[in-house]
């Protein structure tokens, strides 16, 4: 297995890959919902289709990488968690422009990937930054994909409360990743 910071390096990456697809696809959309670019309303949706396309085809090669070359090397609990964790978040981004049949198929894998992670997590610190961002995006997962607000916040809850019972226990370093993740997580709950 590789060190956390590579496979930050790599998440970093994949994130990037992807970034601009999901933005232009959330772009083009509003643009689409405002009245008056109603005449460009086929351009649209032909460029949401091209941009959809394109955003599955980068996150099925990513979901692939990860599948077959990292979490096979994955030797301990906290590695497991951070590849099935990010196999899930790209099978959620999938799901953000897709419909049909396809929505329910990348809905499915996505949970089936971030339940597998949450399993794994359980050995982890309630404070570890993986479990604290594997919470965060299930529950995101939950609320968004799943339209499931309650599941969502206890999620959320969980994970808050765990972390918060043991903050006194953390070091500096691992204070400094986790803290973002329980900021980010508050926000949330507070939405």
């Amino acid at each position: 297995d590789v060190s956390m910071d590579v496979k930050n390096l790599l998440s970093v990456g994949f994130k990037n890959l992807i970034s601009a697809q999901r933005s232009a696809y959330k772009t083009v959309q509003a643009i689409e919902q405002n009245k008056k670019y109603a005449e460009y309303s086929s351009n649209c949706a032909e460029y949401k289709e091209k941009i959809s396309k394109e955003l599955e085809a980068n996150c099925l090669k990513i979901i692939n990488i990860v599948k077959d070359k990292s979490l096979p090397k994955a030797t301990d609990d906290e590695a497991k968690v951070f590849y099935l964790k990010m196999i899930g978040d790209y099978y959620r981004y999938t799901a953000e422009t897709a419909s049909g049949d396809k929505l329910a198929e990348v809905t499915e894998n996505a949970r089936k990937y971030y339940e597998q992670a949450t399993t794994a997590a359980k050995s982890l610190k309630p404070y570890n930054s993986n479990k604290l961002g594997l919470a965060l995006n299930f529950s995101v997962f939950h609320y968004e994909l799943k339209n499931d607000s309650a599941k969502a916040c206890t999620i959320a809850e969980e994970a808050l409360n765990g972390a918060r019972d043991e903050i006194d226990n953390m070091d500096n370093e691992e204070a400094r990743d986790a803290l973002s993740i329980i900021e980010l997580l508050k926000q949330n709950l507070d939405l």
